[in-house]
């Protein structure tokens, strides 16, 4: 008989911390998904830093480092360098990857490092008290833009396309965008998280899935309402898909 659902065991059995409608959960359950069904749980690592995925290591019963805040990917490199055979996967916030650790993504993904990094885009700081992020849409309200993103205003410019910019980069070699907002876009994420870990262990190059995941708390918003949010604001400023995928053979399949 095939099982069609399981508990991952890399998953703790643990009561969630994060808010009611928060995604990190369900991208949780996508990546220990994947890893259980790679057979990597003895050779997965997570680099997990300052911000809501500082308690990834709480679900995730592997291998886990937090480096300081914005260092995950000199963390990760290290690692992937030490331990070739191992999956290395950064889990990353917007304000942790766009903000402070800009230029360590941006240089690690230059170098084609062979980690994966998953970035979580709620468009907002999530732990941290709902500052505006680099990735806050236009108009939208945080705690350090009480009247909207204003492209005009001192300090606060445009949302930054993180997927756009690294696929740029000639050292990357798979990006892709995918949302936790309905079941469908769920499948789809957890195809790209597949393909993309897959191209790691087969040794091609560094890749990216950025997640848009809804953040109900510092949204102001209650959670059916928020999934409603992402859809009809954020998914036209950060549009789904693969935005690039350089795969070849068995790992593009």
């Amino acid at each position: 008989m095939k099982q069609l659902y399981g508990y991952p065991d890399s998953l703790y059995k643990t009561p969630t911390k994060y808010c009611g409608g928060c995604g990190h959960g369900v991208i949780h359950r996508l990546i220990t998904g994947i890893i259980d069904e790679m057979g990597l749980r003895e050779k997965a690592v997570i680099t997990n830093p300052v911000g809501c995925a500082i308690w990834a290591d709480l679900y995730f019963d592997c291998d886990t480092v937090q480096p300081p805040h914005g260092r995950t990917p000199a963390a990760a490199t290290g690692i992937k360098r030490v331990l070739p055979d191992h999956l290395v996967i950064c889990y990353q916030g917007d304000g942790d990857m766009a903000a402070i650790g800009t230029a360590e993504m941006i240089h690690a993904a230059n170098r084609g490092e062979k980690f994966t990094t998953i970035f979580v885009n709620n468009a907002i700081y999530g732990m941290t008290g709902g500052q505006m992020a680099p990735t806050t849409l236009l108009g939208q309200k945080a705690a350090t833009a009480p009247f909207g993103r204003d492209a005009g205003a001192a300090g606060m410019g445009y949302p930054i396309r993180v997927s756009e910019l690294l696929a740029a980069l000639d050292g990357t070699r798979y990006i892709a965008r995918g949302a936790v907002n309905n079941a469908a876009n769920v499948r789809k994420t957890r195809q790209y998280i597949k393909k993309a870990l897959e191209a790691q262990m087969a040794g091609i190059g560094f890749s990216m899935i950025e997640v848009l995941s809804p953040c109900p708390t510092n949204w102001s918003m209650e959670p059916v309402a928020a999934v409603e949010w992402l859809e009809k604001n954020m998914i036209p400023v950060f549009p789904l898909g693969e935005i690039k995928n350089t795969l070849s053979g068995e790992a593009a399949k």
